[in-house]
């Protein structure tokens, strides 16, 4: 007994006509018939009542049908099973991240994936996070980790790593510093200093300044990186605005509580629903990495 006498006797079954059987399975009716025949005689019993051009189920044939779709079925499931693991052995993974940032457990999960699957290549791209976006939805990315503001983006699927607020940073001994909170409207006098637009932190100042104010704070000095935003503020260039995270860093600034915004920037994982076996155990390490309850992410530049 073998695989194809199983799905010829099937496709006879089906169609309840050798002919039509062998149009289905593109092979001559002779052909089916004496595949047929070979399976009848192994299982010893008369699987089809034949009459004329029509071929009408025994009892047996009835019993035996249903294990027979059993069986191609656990071959499909074998052979999806064994592509999954083919292709952890090879490919090619595309991760983005937000540009300037160190997010340590995304390198965690980076090391640990390679070394589970070193067969994989590993691509990583820095971009904004709107270019990262971009790139998860038209596939040249498989998964990025991008800042975002408010909310994770429509039609992808999401782990959102990090919700936090807005700070002002500040030297200490500057007249924001003394304060112990300050607003989106409070700030209008001052120099800002922030990232790029199509990055999470900009996206979220913007937005609460429009929604506050009804007009995009101005922004006086854009860098690319929180490190270059925090450098250009310690040297009284003006107020750096970035996450509490990424102040948290620089423990020698002032970092101001921003009232009255309440789109949270966010940090977080992004890639299309439908996943390679590789993304899927990528992300796998990443759940790992990124554990529920932990300190917050700081990011680092």
């Amino acid at each position: 007994m073998d695989l194809r006498q199983l799905e010829y006797f099937i496709a006879v079954a089906e169609t309840g006509s050798f002919t039509r059987a062998a149009e289905r399975v593109h092979i001559t009716q002779s052909g089916v018939s004496a595949q047929v025949k070979a399976l009848e005689h192994e299982l010893g019993a008369e699987l089809f009542v034949r009459s004329g051009r029509t071929a009408r189920l025994t009892e047996a044939g009835s019993v035996a049908l249903r294990h027979a779709r059993a069986a191609l079925d656990s071959t499909l499931d074998l052979r999806d099973a064994i592509d999954d693991v083919k292709g952890l052995i090879r490919g090619r993974l595309t991760i983005g991240m937000v540009i300037g940032c160190e997010i340590t457990p995304l390198f965690d999960a980076l090391a640990a994936f390679h070394e589970a699957h070193p067969g994989i290549d590993l691509e990583l791209t820095e971009a904004n996070s709107d270019h990262l976006v971009l790139g998860v939805r038209t596939g040249a990315i498989d998964v990025a980790l991008a800042g975002l503001a408010g909310e994770p983006p429509e039609h992808l699927a999401s782990q959102v790593i990090v919700s936090e607020p807005l700070v002002a940073l500040t030297p200490a001994g500057s007249e924001l510093a003394g304060r112990d909170r300050t607003t989106i409207a409070q700030l209008m006098p001052y120099r800002m200093i922030c990232l790029p637009r199509g990055t999470g932190i900009r996206d979220v100042l913007d937005q609460a300044g429009t929604a506050v104010l009804g007009t995009r704070p101005e922004v006086a000095l854009v860098a690319t990186s929180p490190d270059a935003v925090a450098g250009l503020a310690r040297r009284g260039l003006g107020v750096a605005v970035l996450s509490a995270s990424m102040a948290a860093a620089h423990p020698d600034l002032v970092a101001v509580p921003i009232d009255g915004i309440t789109i949270p920037a966010l940090l977080a994982l992004v890639w299309q629903e439908r996943t390679s076996p590789a993304l899927a155990a990528f992300l796998e390490h990443c759940r790992a990495a990124f554990t529920p309850g932990q300190e917050p992410v700081a990011v680092r530049p």
